[in-house]
């Protein structure tokens, strides 16, 4: 495992004139003439932009080097001055030794005709947590993907097929893994039909490795004082995929997060709602949003911790969605303080994302005796209401019981048979009720009754096998979790139990509440054998569920919503194809046939 960087530590340095220069490679992140004007004859130009973007809809750009941004900057400027219309830019970039916001901004300060996409750009730059970071430029229609990995890894984990390629590692004399056979045959093997590539270096085992994968190669007119420079092409021509329409059953935060997504990506999205939006599990006061906490750091933990990050920077664009930043989570036993170290000393989280409170700290955040905690800055507690406005859009009011194909669609059903909606994909976002419309989905009833008081009592957020929140006007706790129970009445002995569950982490909150009226609220949480969610296709052509995300859909469903999404569309997902596997629902299909074979 990587160590996770400093951010104090950076990979570059500044020379006496301004440039910077890594120090890992000993090489300069671009020409010390004119940087930009090299970026824009060896990549733009080399690559034939704007003109193979011109008449189509969609459009996807890898790189190999995302370095300070300079060639992606050259590229929102050229897109946002060319874009046809309602098109659409995917952009999916390799960084192992990320530098940070303000080092790139110093970068290009030297180049004033890029301000205009350079501060948004910055503003939203990628983080240095191992895992694959995604950055919304909506005002160009554009989406970035950076891959905080080695380039092996990152190319080898992308579902994407670009059409332009920008190879702009370092050097192959300083840095040889970027210019592998197998690095460039990848390179190949995620490339559209027609694919360019373009590249500063003509060594020879670049072009060998590029035509061994298959690329026409020749060499160009170099820029400044490199005397060449190299083009490469697959033969084939790319077909744009056709706008769809997509249909959501659910209109929970899963089912919202699937058409703020599909929207994004430039599809249409249409949920349907048997009652309201949060009539299920998302309809409480407030929402915890944070990482499942697992010290074996294996791809369930870094995908949870990814899709943490990702939720955080969503919500934080939902007006009044954002009740609290940073959450406690309180040691149950004394393993605990070696588990929440490792795992605050992992390179999953941002620097600074984590950090160990002893007893006496922890007390002192909480006011009253503590044990030791991991303080979880990043953290959220959300108010629902505003996110599911915010995402959900129009809803149809009806109940789908029935599916049913048309032609290359599907048509959304009532009890009658009549038809709600039809669209060209369908994603099962109603939680237990996905079931009724997909018998075979592993999913059970959990039933869960949360508690909350109005007004007096205040407490930060934290959690411990319960947990305390803030909501508007008081504090919410809980929850129960009864197994194959799908009752949702409010019950008198389920507050008993909330206070007993508040008691035993904070007792003389819990004291305090006991005195109060409370109120609460039952929903039906649904759950998979593995306690992981269901993100992907049923395997019938258009039909995905979007399910099973227990009592962590406020931090998962924003980007696994993507992932499906992008499924619907083909579009390039924001997650690795190991993480992809370990949601998708024939999983345990998969595993019972390794069963039955051994």
């Amino acid at each position: 495992m990587t160590a996770p960087q400093d951010p104090r530590q950076s990979p570059l340095d500044w020379t006496q004139d301004g440039q910077p220069r890594s120090r890992r490679f000993g090489d300069v992140y671009f020409s010390a003439e004119d940087g930009l004007a090299e970026s824009r004859a060896v990549y733009l130009d080399g690559c034939g932009l704007p003109d193979a973007w011109a008449g189509r809809r969609t459009f996807t750009v890898g790189e190999l080097g995302f370095g300070t941004g300079l060639n992606i900057a050259a590229l929102l400027d050229l897109w946002r001055r060319t874009r046809p219309p309602e098109g659409r830019l995917q952009i999916f970039s390799v960084e192992a030794f990320p530098v940070a916001a303000e080092e790139a901004a110093r970068a290009l300060a030297r180049w004033p005709e890029l301000a205009q996409v350079v501060a948004p750009l910055v503003a939203c730059w990628p983080g240095y947590a191992r895992g694959r970071h995604r950055v919304d430029l909506p005002e160009w229609g554009a989406i970035l993907d950076v891959a905080v990995l080695d380039v092996g890894e990152a190319l080898a984990g992308w579902a994407g097929a670009a059409n332009a390629w920008f190879l702009d590692g370092f050097s192959p004399a300083l840095n040889p893994q970027m210019w592998t056979d197998e690095v460039l045959a990848l390179v190949a093997a995620r490339s559209a039909p027609g694919a360019r590539a373009a590249s500063f270096t003509v060594a020879g085992q670049v072009r060998r490795g590029l035509a061994a994968a298959g690329f026409a190669v020749e060499k160009r007119p170099g820029h400044g004082r490199k005397r060449q420079r190299l083009e490469a092409r697959l033969p084939g021509q790319a077909a744009d995929p056709p706008r769809r329409r997509v249909a959501i059953v659910g209109a929970g935060i899963a089912g919202a997060a699937a058409a703020r997504a599909v929207r994004a990506l430039g599809g249409e999205a249409v949920v349907v709602e048997a009652a309201h939006p949060g009539a299920g599990g998302s309809g409480n006061p407030a929402a915890l949003v944070t990482p499942r906490l697992d010290a074996g750091l294996g791809e369930a933990a870094r995908l949870f911790a990814q899709a943490v990050g990702r939720a955080v920077q969503l919500y934080a664009d939902v007006p009044d969605a954002v009740l609290a930043r940073g959450v406690l989570q309180l040691a149950a036993d004394p393993r605990d303080a070696e588990r929440f170290a490792r795992i605050a000393g992992s390179d999953v989280f941002e620097p600074g994302a984590l950090a160990i409170l002893d007893p006496a700290a922890a007390a002192a955040r909480l006011g009253e005796p503590a044990p030791a905690a991991l303080d979880q800055a990043n953290a959220l507690v959300v108010d629902p209401a505003p996110i599911l406005a915010a995402w959900t859009g129009a809803t149809h009011t009806a109940t789908v019981t029935s599916l049913a194909r048309d032609g290359a669609g599907w048509r959304l059903l009532d009890a009658a048979g009549g038809e709600i909606v039809r669209a060209d994909a369908v994603i099962l976002a109603a939680a237990l009720g996905s079931r009724e419309l997909a018998p075979d989905l592993p999913l059970a009833p959990v039933r869960g009754q949360a508690s909350w008081s109005r007004g007096g009592e205040q407490a930060p957020a934290a959690a411990w096998g319960g947990y305390v929140l803030p909501t508007r006007t008081g504090l919410l706790f809980g929850a129960t979790h009864d197994r194959h129970d799908a009752a949702t009445d409010l019950r008198a002995a389920d507050h008993r139990r909330n206070l007993d569950l508040l008691a035993a982490a904070l007792p003389g909150l819990a004291a305090r509440l006991a005195t109060g009226p409370l109120e609460g609220r039952a929903a039906i949480r649904a759950v998979t054998p593995d306690r992981l969610p269901l993100a992907g296709s049923l395997g019938e052509d258009g039909l995905f569920v979007l399910s099973g995300f227990g009592s962590r859909g406020f931090s998962l469903a924003p980007l696994l919503a993507e992932h499906v999404a992008a499924l619907a569309l083909g579009a390039p997902s924001p997650i690795g194809a190991a993480a992809a596997e370990l949601m998708a629902p024939h999983r345990f299909a998969r595993r019972a046939a390794r069963r039955s074979r051994s």
